[in-house]
């Protein structure tokens, strides 16, 4: 059964938290005979740690305010290396720091899809909905070795357990053949992270994510494909991405590329991430640094300011056509309504840490 308390292997001899593949009692590595490292390998100047992890499918944590109970996340940090990510903090966790830890030492769970057919397929499993991409980015760089998500999407499909994927990333359309098959034997629902569409902007805050242009490709594609998209607007970032005009760009591309959902998410700062990102906004803006200093007097920012938010895009996405849901013809007709919106505290596919020690999902 799914497991909700932390049940990982004990640490390597290192500040790393879990043990690695090449302190496996020996018992040969996941990935051994393909010639990667035992425990380590490298990929475009990013450590990569492999893990074995005992449980991957995660119960989130009781109150949290998300449209989901279980998660899958198959890696830890991100290559994206966004500057605001709210997931930094449980990089420390493991033992790691939340800088360039998190960007360039990535824990990749060896096992994920094992672990994921086997406690799937338990009998006392009741197939509810699993959300992929609440920690770290299912289709990050180093997926493109690794190909856990893809393996993920078809141990979820086999076990008949609908699914939802969050991401910055157009790899996803290297899964279209896996995604269209599980949406015939269960929901499969999809959403292009983007918070703005200014390239230079872009960079600046998210230095190694691909470009907007290249994520409202991906939302096309997996609608014109029958796979449903949304488009999460976030974060939509005070002062630098919150202008009427960043906004509507975003909404109106959107539409265009036949989103099924368009959402908004304002700056989450939790602590940590507050920290972190302060001092890197102060050491490029010295006042506005200071005014989200006073103005973020909670980690989700001001109420008012998350309602407007909300209204805007409201009426955005009306006034360039709105959304419709995706009908498929293949396999059995249905209708694909747009995903569940969570409370306006949380990002779609988030969840709250619970007490000082506590990470996005259990494992």
């Amino acid at each position: 059964m799914p497991a909700r308390s932390d049940e990982y292997a004990k640490s390597a001899p290192e500040p790393l938290r879990w043990r690695l593949t090449d302190d496996d009692a020996g018992q040969p590595s996941l990935f051994e005979e393909r010639g990667w490292i035992p425990g380590r390998d490298e990929l475009a100047g990013i450590e990569l740690l492999h893990v074995r992890a005992r449980s991957v499918v995660n119960e989130v944590p009781d109150g949290a305010v998300v449209p989901f109970r279980w998660t899958i996340n198959a890696y830890r940090g991100c290559t994206h290396a966004c500057v605001y990510c709210f997931a930094r903090p449980t990089h420390e966790y493991l033992g790691l720091d939340m800088g360039d830890d998190f960007d360039r030492r990535i824990v990749v769970k060896v096992n994920a899809v094992e672990r994921a057919r086997a406690e799937l397929s338990s009998p006392r499993w009741a197939a509810a909905h699993v959300a992929m991409g609440t920690n770290t980015d299912p289709y990050q760089l180093v997926e493109s070795r690794y190909r856990l998500t893809r393996g993920l999407i078809g141990a979820l499909a086999e076990c008949d357990t609908p699914f939802s994927i969050l991401t910055k990333s157009p790899l996803i359309l290297r899964d279209l053949d896996v995604l269209e098959a599980a949406a015939e034997r269960v929901e499969v629902a999809t959403a292009l992270s983007i918070g703005t569409l200014d390239a230079e902007m872009a960079r600046l805050t998210e230095p190694r994510a691909p470009s907007p242009a290249k994520r409202l490709e991906a939302v096309s594609r997996l609608n014109e494909a029958g796979i449903p998209c949304g488009v999460l607007i976030a974060p939509v970032i005070p002062g630098l991405t919150d202008g009427d005009d960043s906004i509507d760009a975003v909404v109106r591309a959107a539409v265009e590329a036949g989103a099924t959902s368009i959402s908004a998410v304002l700056l989450h700062l939790r602590p940590g991430v507050r920290e972190h990102y302060l001092s890197w906004l102060g050491a490029r803006d010295e006042r506005l640094a200071g005014e989200i200093e006073r103005r973020y007097r909670s980690a989700y920012g001001p109420r008012a300011d998350r309602d407007a938010l909300a209204r805007r895009v409201e009426r955005l996405t009306a006034r360039h056509g709105g959304v419709r849901p995706v009908v498929r013809d293949v396999g059995p007709r249905r209708v694909f309504p747009p995903p569940p919106v969570a409370d306006d505290r949380q990002l779609a596919l988030d969840v709250a840490p619970t007490g000082p020690t506590a990470v996005t999902e259990r494992h």
